[in-house]
């Protein structure tokens, strides 16, 4: 028999004494005290202690000691104020005394515990994620997300943007990540690929007059995975005709806003702090930088010229920077032990080393105070402000080593002294991004991607000055996370043509791989911009989880895997066959 229940788990109050209650959900746990059995019942919003008596009939309480972890029940009941009462859950002021009970299905011992707390290692968790998602957390998650989803349409439906699905089938093109592939069976030896992003689909939508688009829409990368990414993510993507970088911005901000406002309760002042990229990069060493605490990196060239450290004098010799970071109060925090740590990690950014500093009782003290004077020293600690208690690490290497390594370092040490506040919320939008970056084998390639328009002020640079050519781009970023990017894009054909020559492809590779956007740009396209935002790490940096699978319902593992159901997995012969494909044994 099914209940039809009146209400959930958790939202039982003492206020609801003396009702007539219908509740379904999991055992959470069963105590059986012969003539007493004590169950608490569990769903998505919480649990509530179930008490059966010999007040109910013989068969319930019967039926009631044969329950474990994991039966899913229903029960009928009264709710009452509950004598020992519980401060650790929201129902723990009542009780539900029970006089009917359904056994819905019975539960095999779990793998895993259903709590918050368990402990489980990672694998375990996302092989039996549908137990996983039984947790208080995880729906809570999931709800998060929704409520999110729901505020992104409501928003963006009032301000005029019409939601559209583009095809999830398309042609491969490079954007930067491996394309996952899928073969054609009609088309023998012909292949789609899925999308990385609905790039070109949406600038296609401008040129049909859409004018304002948005889509919450699922993309796919074949990358290497961390933290933050996945093989297939969500997006919420839109674009804008007649429009540009303080429109889209102006647009982004209310929304931002309003999701801050309705889903976390918070209001945020608006409009954001700017920062152009070469700022972002000269005061923090990161295009994404986290804004929370004070410390900054200082340049130290015109210092160490002509010193007679010679790591120093070599990365100037070859055109590299000498920058830092002072970090106030550190000098007792940071032992031998722990700056050895730091040294290690650094590597990771190509650093070898780090060049440490304290200043502790007014004395200076490093391991190249011999190469220095007294007055050199000082000077270096003048040029941090540093104070007697700071430490001051110093990175020489090649600028985007510099960069890359003090960014890290920066974020690092702000963790360890416990300066990333998590009920802080510090947006702001990242501007003018070089157009082109060289790769590590020195050839040009765009630094967004190939539809970015370039500042039109500066097209002269195209030929002296290719590297200093700013971009129409923008990058919105929370707390030292990259929310969301995007840019003005290309909309006249011959300019187009001209940023496709700059970056080494032929007339030929163009029509290969852009043959219909290019096309589309015959026909009178409107100036448009747009922007992405990753939906997962939003979610996750409102929620303050450390991993957007926390907030993914079915994941995949660090190795690109689905646990549940085994994914990816051999394809049969017949479906092989049928596809052209032969598998070739390395």
């Amino acid at each position: 028999m099914l209940y039809k229940r009146t209400h959930m788990c958790g939202d039982l109050r003492l206020a609801d004494e003396g009702k007539n209650v219908v509740l379904n959900g999991w055992v959470s746990k069963a105590r059986s005290l012969g003539g007493l059995v004590f169950v608490d019942i569990r769903d998505k919003t919480g649990i509530t202690q179930i008490t059966f008596n010999e007040d109910a009939p013989a068969e319930v309480l019967e039926k009631a000691r044969s329950l474990s972890r994991e039966y899913c029940i229903g029960v009928k009941g009264v709710v009452k104020e509950r004598s020992s009462k519980n401060p650790n859950i929201p129902t723990g002021d009542i009780e539900v005394f029970a006089d009917d009970l359904t056994i819905y299905s019975t539960s095999e011992t779990p793998p895993i515990y259903i709590k918050d707390d368990d402990n489980v290692n990672d694998d375990l968790r996302l092989k039996y994620r549908y137990l996983d998602l039984r947790k208080q957390k995880m729906q809570r998650n999931l709800t998060f997300r929704h409520k999110v989803m729901k505020c992104t349409r409501d928003y963006f439906d009032e301000q005029g943007f019409t939601e559209v699905e583009t095809p999830v089938l398309i042609k491969p093109t490079p954007e930067g990540a491996r394309d996952y592939i899928v073969p054609s069976r009609v088309h023998n030896g012909f292949f789609y690929a899925l999308p990385q992003s609905p790039q070109m689909f949406k600038q296609l939508l401008m040129v049909g007059g859409t004018d304002r688009y948005v889509q919450i829409a699922k993309c796919f990368r074949d990358e290497d995975l961390r933290a933050d990414r996945q093989p297939e993510f969500t997006q919420i993507d839109l674009e804008m005709s007649f429009a540009g970088v303080d429109d889209v911005i102006e647009v982004q901000e209310g929304f931002l806003k309003r999701v801050m406002k309705e889903v976390k309760g918070i209001d945020i002042e608006t409009p954001f702090p700017r920062l152009s990229y070469d700022e972002a990069m000269e005061r923090y060493g990161s295009d994404k930088p986290d804004t929370r605490f004070d410390i900054e990196l200082v340049k130290l060239n015109d210092l160490f010229e002509g010193c007679g450290f010679e790591l120093f004098t070599k990365t100037l010799a070859d055109g590299g920077d000498i920058r830092g970071i002072c970090v106030p109060g550190g000098a007792a925090e940071f032992s031998r032990k722990k700056i050895d740590k730091l040294v290690s990690e650094v590597k990771h950014y190509g650093a070898k080393g780090l060049v440490t500093i304290k200043y502790e009782d007014d004395q200076i003290s490093s391991s190249i105070s011999k190469f220095f004077s007294e007055e050199e020293m000082q000077a270096v600690m003048d040029r941090f402000g540093a104070k007697s208690g700071d430490i001051v690490f110093i990175v020489s290497d090649t600028p985007k080593v510099t960069y890359d390594s003090l960014g890290f370092l920066r974020r690092r040490i702000a963790g360890i002294l416990g300066l990333l506040d998590d009920n802080k919320y510090n947006f702001l939008w990242v501007v003018d991004f070089p157009m082109f970056e060289e790769d590590e084998e020195g050839n040009l390639k765009a630094m967004h991607h190939p539809f970015t328009q370039p500042k039109l002020e500066e097209l002269y640079k195209l030929d002296s000055d290719i590297l200093g050519l700013k971009a129409n781009a923008y990058d919105i970023v929370l707390n030292g996370v990259e929310l969301g990017g995007g840019s003005v894009r290309i909309h006249d054909k011959d300019l187009q043509a001209r940023m496709f020559k700059v970056l080494g492809l032929t007339e030929e590779e163009c029509q290969v791989k852009f043959g219909f956007l290019i096309e589309a740009f015959k026909y009178g396209a409107p100036p448009h911009a747009g922007l992405a935002y990753g939906l997962d790490r939003l979610v996750m940096l409102l929620l303050g989880e450390k991993s957007i699978r926390e907030v993914i319902a079915f994941p995949k593992n660090q190795n690109a895997e689905c646990p549940v159901c085994e994914a990816p997995a051999p394809a049969g012969e017949g479906q092989l066959e049928e596809l052209g494909i032969e598998l070739i044994e390395e």
